[in-house]
């Protein structure tokens, strides 16, 4: 992939909204209010306070050791090989699984209009289109993601004015409140609880930022670009949340539905609604390129120290393409679209929950590799083991839910397998170099 060295720190910040702002806030969102009702406000500034933390620990590694393999790369120089090969196969795994239930969602709103269009048709669509902008190479990516980001916040803007005028000029009637507090309050500490994770999820793909982040032109803007970030999606998340719950009664917040959409709903906004559905399908598509630049880069980083095989790292052509990495990771991609569309609903929905708490984990390791790299003083500690305790925090919160359990279990058996992989190849390696074993 062609890579690009002269990024600003604006840009990196307008990128990761772009891999920021997708289905996990649009359609997660729904969930996460569901659980937790009024509480889902505090439960997305803890999730964005810990985000932060997470960035921040991620950002300083850039700053001290640049590196295209990102937080791989952290994993690899604090615990040695095996960390790094672990590290990059299970977030490799991950995110192909969430890839997969991304295309279908893009399907599923994309025939709102294309009614007569074959789900797996529409999925397959987005795949190719992806990976045609991944080809083009890092540039192209950032421009794409960068166009992406301005559609979704100029679209969480309008909701956010148009609906705020409303209930200004007393368009919209509301229950006085403290009825509302009463009612949106009613699932308690518990309910906040089980919701936590579903917050988090709106803030995934920050880790994305880190391979970008190499591109940068002063590596030590990189902790501004995610503190820019951060404070503005969160201030829109919200704002548009205490919108929602201002406007909507509880019992039309559905897991199936944008919370958004729901409010819209209510005052017969069809156009903002068509409006917002094509939103997001973009919001979701940059999601779709964000992480396949990820997915690409660390399988290209895999093969380049060893850890996949070398034919990875071949190229074609005056672009230098990654031909083999990219038919690989197309491959990957085509048998998690066939798993997204064939298993039952609640089984895959249960694969990508388990995915995204191994994203969630990773994160955890971003945080131990930060202490063990850098050794920071005690405020760059205290942040460290606050972020810890806001996530596993969050990753509990799945026991507490019937629905959440086999998702977490699921997270574990595909850590367990990629641990005992690497136990396999860790023998592997000191055979091959018994001086070093």
């Amino acid at each position: 992939m062609v890579r690009n060295n002269r990024l600003n720190w604006w840009q990196l910040s307008l990128f990761g909204v772009g891999c920021t702002i997708g289905s996990g806030f649009f359609l997660g969102s729904g969930i996460a209010i569901a659980q937790s009702g009024i509480w889902v406000l505090v439960t997305f500034i803890l999730a964005a306070l810990a985000t932060l933390f997470v960035y921040e620990a991620l950002a300083q590694m850039m700053v001290k050791h640049p590196s295209t393999g990102s937080f791989r790369t952290y994993a690899k120089k604090a615990f040695g090989r095996p960390a790094g090969f672990s590290m990059g196969w299970m977030y490799w795994s991950s995110e192909i699984l969430i890839l997969g239930s991304t295309l279908t969602a893009l399907g599923i709103f994309s025939q709102v209009w294309l009614s007569q269009a074959p789900l797996w048709l529409l999925s397959a669509g987005y795949a190719l289109l992806g990976l045609f902008v991944v080809v083009l190479g890092s540039k192209s990516v950032n421009r794409a993601e960068n166009f992406f980001a301005v559609i979704k916040i100029a679209a969480v803007l309008a909701f956010i004015l148009v609906v705020g005028m409303m209930i200004y000029r007393g368009s919209i009637m509301t229950q006085s409140l403290g009825v509302k507090a009463q009612v949106w309050g009613s699932s308690g500490l518990q309910g906040a609880w089980k919701g936590f994770l579903y917050a988090f999820y709106a803030y995934g793909g920050i880790e994305v930022m880190g391979f970008m982040g190499s591109e940068l032109r002063k590596p030590e803007d990189a902790p501004k670009a995610g503190r820019v970030m951060l404070a503005s999606v969160t201030l829109l998340y919200t704002l548009s949340l205490a919108l929602v719950l201002w406007m909507t009664a509880p019992d039309k917040i559905t897991p199936h539905k944008a919370p958004i959409i729901s409010a819209l709903e209510t005052v017969h906004a069809e156009v903002l609604i068509q409006i917002l559905n094509g939103v997001m399908i973009v919001a979701g598509f940059s999601i779709l390129v964000a992480s396949l630049y990820a997915v690409s880069t660390m399988l290209m980083t895999l093969a380049q120290e060893g850890d996949a095989p070398k034919l990875l790292t071949v190229t074609k052509g005056k672009r230098k393409l990654p031909l083999y990495a990219i038919v690989v990771n197309a491959a990957a991609l085509s048998v998690s679209i066939v798993l997204a569309l064939l298993l039952p609903k609640h089984i895959y929905g249960h694969l990508t929950t388990a995915a995204g708490l191994v994203i969630l984990y990773t994160w955890l390791f971003i945080l131990v590799s930060y202490l063990k790299l850098l050794k920071p003083g005690y405020a760059g500690q205290i942040k460290t083991w606050i972020a810890v305790l806001l996530i596993l925090t969050a990753v509990s919160g799945t026991l507490a839910e019937k629905s959440g359990r086999p998702g977490f279990w699921f997270s574990l058996l595909l850590v367990s397998v990629i641990t005992a992989l690497t136990l396999v190849m860790k023998r592997v390696w000191a055979r091959r170099s018994p001086h070093r074993s």
